[in-house]
């Protein structure tokens, strides 16, 4: 009995496989006819076959066991049943063309197939085993065949589950990292960049199809694109598309190309997470610096030289002042070419035409009077210029600073307080810090941060507005120092209440003069070079979000953000808890599964 219960177990699977050759494999032709013909009959014959032996057997145990693989037979056939509703069998026999005409039902009849062939194959193989081990026995133990069905089936289930959740991950396109390594996400800056685009540009992103290194990339572009539609997304592989590749001047694959008209930049990145983990950390300030450059025309700022002013490299080793090098690094990041300004380079004439702003960092001797001249001259006309001064210096600098409106006071600021503790001396008093910041887009970046990007100023004095400015002049204070900040005026770094008075004293200021023209005349004036040094900037986010504000405002480009992208860093234990994230997973967690279990075991005995 048993045996023959296994051919007709065969002749339903064969039935099955013979249709999926006929429709799947073949497609078309006489041979698609007869494959299909022949599984038809195989599965419709073991059905019926299956309900009559369940019927005429003499055994009330067997008759179960044959009632079961019944109903998995029906649904096999129901299975055949669900394909031929949808495929062009239908059309033949002058009904409609279901997958056109009614595409949501053949898609719904589509999986319908798939899940009843699996519940019916799955279940009855493993069913057939267990009635098959139990030919000679005097018994059958329905319970056991059952057992075995219901394997089959949560097989079936599970295996079903999986690939439903696969398919609809797949068609609904998310994913999410939980691993610690995550490469870098646009940064609000960079979002910022795309925003204020203005012309179209093009992301081509260069990766072999299952490249792990290029679904990063992937994601991250898409994300980014969302910000504007002038930002458009390719995904292209190298060795197919060839041709584009070297347009670009890409050469392989794992490359980013930032593309604008004729004007290309890249950034490799490699193909595989392990060889290319370094890179996609960096990804987002990367792809910025690329984005500036062919975003935006490259601009020519010039720098005053000639007047003891910081430069990136101290002529003189012996020099204890602090460098710019930083500063300038950023500005070219942004696609900005910085040029030297002095006498020798025409500045007590005029400021070249070419020049997008003029940047006077911290100058320890007067300018001649030609070349203030010409400076306020160049303002005036809607030329854009930073000054950042130094008390130390002894000097106002009031020739260059009336004309714009304010006043520049070098008497040291003190906060007995608050302040940036370096040597643990007196003198460390001077070393400010501060997050008050005024509503100006020349501070955005440090406004928007609410206090969390202070700014250093590591020796300063303070500015003050003219009673009498010239007519037509902005003054607006961005940075002041805290309210127990007082000017040293013996400089013992000591407050004496009877000849000092604590104030919030401004430190900058973003100025406006009027249109002369198209455009008008800014300024931004900060009583400490200091803040613009490599010593503070290396080290303070808020100190380098300040300077490429101020400079991003200068140029009439704050719509842009200030650059400086989101960088991801590993997760990184001390040698103590990595000892105890050993213990932890190589005992403590076994120990506990261990203990669970023997508690669950004890637990149904006792029971």
């Amino acid at each position: 009995m048993n045996a023959r219960s296994g051919l007709l177990t065969v002749a339903t699977v064969l039935g099955l496989l013979a249709v999926f050759l006929g429709e799947r494999v073949v497609g078309s032709g006489a041979l698609r006819v007869v494959l299909d013909l022949v599984g038809v009959l195989a599965v419709a014959t073991a059905t019926v076959l299956r309900w009559s032996r369940s019927a005429l057997s003499a055994a009330a145990p067997r008759a179960r066991v044959e009632r079961l693989f019944a109903l998995l037979s029906t649904l096999a056939l129901l299975a055949l049943l669900a394909w031929f509703a949808q495929s062009d069998v239908v059309l033949a026999a002058g009904g409609p063309d279901v997958p056109r005409s009614f595409p949501r039902l053949a898609t719904v009849l589509g999986l319908a197939t798939a899940l009843l062939a699996s519940a019916a194959v799955g279940p009855l193989l493993v069913g057939e085993l267990a009635y098959a081990a139990m030919a000679r026995a005097p018994e059958v133990e329905v319970s056991r065949v059952q057992d075995a069905v219901g394997t089959g089936a949560a097989l079936v289930a599970v295996l079903t589950t999986a690939l439903s959740l696969g398919w609809v991950a797949d068609a609904t396109d998310v994913s999410s990292d939980w691993s610690y390594f995550r490469p870098g996400r646009p940064s609000e800056s960079t979002r910022g960049l795309v925003r204020g685009f203005t012309e179209p540009v093009t992301l081509t992103l260069f990766f072999p199809p299952g490249s792990e290194a290029g679904a990063a990339v992937r994601d991250y572009a898409e994300s980014l694109a969302a910000e504007s539609p002038l930002l458009r997304v390719e995904r292209l592989d190298a060795a197919v598309d060839l041709a584009r590749a070297r347009a670009v001047g890409v050469s392989g694959n794992g490359a980013i190309a930032v593309s604008r008209g004729e004007r290309h930049e890249t950034y490799l990145t490699g193909t595989t997470l392990d060889s290319s983990r370094s890179q996609l950390r960096e990804l987002d300030p990367e792809v910025q610096k690329r984005l500036y450059k062919v975003a935006r025309a490259q601009k020519v700022l010039y720098v005053t030289t000639g007047h003891g002013e910081r430069a990136a490299m101290n002529a003189d080793l012996s020099d204890p002042r602090g460098t710019v090098k930083t500063f300038q690094d950023l500005l070219r990041a942004q696609n900005d070419e910085v040029r030297p300004l002095g006498a020798a380079q025409g500045l007590a004439t005029e400021v070249p035409r070419d020049a997008a702003a003029v940047l006077v960092l911290g100058p320890t001797t007067p300018f001649l009077r030609e070349e203030v001249e010409s400076l306020v001259r160049w303002v005036r006309g809607g030329g854009r210029l930073l000054v950042a001064l130094d008390p130390e210096s002894g000097s106002q600098f009031d020739a260059l600073l009336q004309p714009i409106g304010v006043r520049f006071v070098p008497t040291t600021l003190v906060n007995d307080r608050v302040y940036l503790a370096r040597t643990h001396q007196p003198s460390d008093r001077a070393q400010l810090v501060t997050a008050t910041f005024g509503p100006h887009a020349s501070v955005g970046t440090l406004v928007r941060a609410s206090g969390r990007l202070p700014v250093f100023l590591l020796g300063a004095g303070s500015l003050e507005m003219l009673t009498q400015k010239p007519a037509g002049v902005n003054v607006v204070f961005t940075i002041s120092a805290l309210p127990e900040t007082f000017r040293d005026l013996d400089g013992s770094y000591a407050f004496d209440p009877r000849a000092e008075k604590r104030k919030a004293w401004e430190v900058a200021a973003a100025i406006s003069l009027p249109k002369r023209g198209n455009e008008e005349g800014r300024a931004v004036v900060v009583a400490d070079s200091d803040a613009f040094t490599d010593l503070v900037l290396d080290v303070s986010p808020g100190n380098r979000a300040f300077a490429l504000d101020a400079v991003r405002w200068l140029l009439g480009e704050e719509s842009l953000g200030a650059p400086g992208g989101e960088t991801d860093f590993p997760i990184q234990h001390t040698r103590g808890q990595e000892v105890a994230w050993f213990y932890v997973t190589v005992f403590v967690a076994p120990l506990a599964m261990l203990g669970a279990g023997f508690w669950v075991t004890r637990r149904r005995r006792t029971g």
